[in-house]
């Protein structure tokens, strides 16, 4: 099926291979090298080990969003110690894919775990999260917003509706007028859908929409995979991207032609410079965007 292609297709951003059904993570091999770079004042991000880490630190903590594969706890932590010996207080996860939450488990059971409901469920499903390590899913969830700490301190959760996963939150460093997308916006390039942690062709771009219009002062953001940080421009432009990506695909399917065909044929508008094709997942996303429409179909 075309779908186990989607997060498979997650390998080429630097990820391991993640199984769709069972969200099980296959753990890097070789030496887990992570690097830490400043975003703004007080906050960094990670890389390596699977989607971007961000590590805020607050007079009292260290707030983590995405813990990345199992295994990278101890090269996160190192990262944090060049910057701050403050403990690790908090995390938040912005989706359940392995390679945002499964070092969730290095850090102690004490710290605040914090996600979208629909994003807690998914976890529970998941063998990394069973048994014992059952501990290490979030014990905190909201469903539309929640804000957490305050002040110069204060960091905003929003979720405005399915498109990599149903759970995808955004978080927003209020003073520091940054966001991470997670995989909602992973990277330039066709969006990574998985449906089978209710993700949504159809809905992808009305959610990105809605983000543009519901969050405010913002002008940085932390993809879940790009090298870069990126600005609240790219934001609006890849809303754009994906509504016109949706249109494209939408008229493949009704003129009947194949995925395949379709990956092949697929060229990035002149208007997207810089957005990387990717064939394989043009077949994926055109099949789930087939599948999406033959369900409202009465």
């Amino acid at each position: 099926m075309m779908r186990a292609l989607v997060l498979g297709a997650l390998i080429a951003v630097g990820v391991a291979g993640a199984a769709v059904s069972g969200c099980r993570a296959k753990p890097e091999d070789g030496p887990k090298i992570a690097a830490i770079e400043k975003v703004k004042d007080n906050l960094y991000v990670i890389k390596g080990g699977g989607g971007n880490t961000a590590a805020f630190v607050t007079d009292t903590g260290v707030v983590l969003v995405d813990t990345k594969l199992p295994g990278w706890g101890q090269p996160i932590l190192d990262k944090v110690r060049t910057v701050t010996d403050h403990p690790v207080t908090m995390i938040i996860n912005t989706h359940a894919h392995p390679d945002h939450v499964r070092s969730n488990e290095f850090f102690p059971a004490t710290v605040d775990i914090i996600a979208h409901a629909n994003t807690k469920v998914i976890m529970q499903r998941m063998p990394g999260f069973k048994g014992d390590k059952a501990k290490f899913l979030p014990t905190k969830t909201f469903t539309d917003r929640m804000s957490v700490l305050d002040g110069k301190d204060r960091i905003d959760l929003y979720y405005f509706g399915a498109g990599h996963t149903d759970g995808d939150a955004i978080i927003v460093f209020a003073a520091l007028r940054t966001a991470h997308f997670g995989d909602l916006f992973a990277g330039k390039y066709p969006p990574i859908i998985d449906t089978s942690g209710g993700g949504s062709a159809i809905a992808y771009p009305q959610t990105l929409s809605k983000a543009v219009a519901g969050i405010e002062n913002v002008d940085t953001i932390i993809t879940g995979h790009s090298a870069t940080v990126m600005t609240w421009d790219d934001v609006r432009e890849y809303a754009d991207f994906n509504a016109d990506f949706l249109a494209w695909a939408e008229q493949q399917v009704k003129a009947g032609t194949r995925s395949k065909d379709a990956g092949a044929a697929f060229k990035t508008p002149a208007r997207y410079q810089g957005y990387a094709e990717q064939p394989w997942r043009v077949i994926a996303n055109v099949d789930i965007v087939k599948e999406e429409l033959t369900r409202k179909q009465p």
